[in-house]
């Protein structure tokens, strides 16, 4: 499936790329002509992590994955990070602070390389630290943001007053019940959090790790299809 992507660097950044098949007439993703799903890769993933999902995702859809704009200073690990510095717990919404702009600066270069597409309104799906980043991302340009899927993911430190900014928004929220990464609980607490907001949320949970499981897989589908 990766033969079928697309490399492309535009304005420092590096990104990965899966062309519409077609136009289709799908959900209200739909952009003119086609919808627009970001990919958001976690703490030491890159342009390449995301693309497990993209067979389940819809095929007339715009598929952009984006390195994260910092090393993820693992001490055995490369890739790549949302924040300069990972925190010891979980980041807060101001460490995405600096990517959030720097992201700003990225889209507003994609319509000239994407004319098939309008990128006034896209969804993202962030897996762990890309949720995060997603989120926060949202926050700030919350009607640019169609739908939003957190993958064994968590909200920022300190977000729950920014969260009323996503009401209305449909959230797809998957975790695994075994993550040792991010807590189950981090999932319960963000499905709470965004609902109180405002926001429309869907939870799937798998007895998984760090990962999805197939029913939340099909799920995530049907979120975006």
């Amino acid at each position: 499936m990766l033969a079928d992507l697309q490399d492309l660097n535009i304005d420092g950044w590096t990104l990965k790329v899966r062309q519409p098949a077609g136009e289709g007439q799908h959900s209200d993703l739909q952009s003119d002509p086609h919808p627009i799903i970001l990919l958001i890769h976690g703490w030491t993933g890159d342009e390449h992590s995301m693309w497990v999902f993209a067979p389940r995702l819809p095929k007339h859809a715009l598929l952009i994955a984006p390195r994260a704009p910092y090393p993820s200073n693992h001490p055995e690990i490369a890739g790549y990070s949302w924040v300069q510095e990972r925190a010891d717990g979980f980041s807060t919404l101001e460490m995405f602070a600096p990517a959030v702009a720097a992201f700003e600066s990225l889209l507003a270069e994609l319509p000239a390389h994407f004319p098939q597409a309008d990128f006034a309104r896209f969804g993202m799906a962030g897996f762990s630290q890309g949720s995060a980043f997603s989120v926060a991302y949202a926050t700030l340009n919350a009607a640019r943001v169609q739908r939003l899927a957190m993958l064994a993911g968590f909200l920022p430190e300190a977000s729950q007053a920014a969260l009323p900014a996503l009401s209305g928004l449909p959230v797809f929220i998957a975790h695994g019940t075994q993550d040792q990464t991010v807590p189950v609980a981090r999932a319960y607490a963000a499905r709470e959090q965004l609902a109180a907001a405002g926001a429309q949320v869907r939870y799937c949970e798998s007895e998984v790790g760090h990962k999805l499981g197939a029913n939340c897989v099909a799920e995530l589908a049907d979120f975006f299809g």
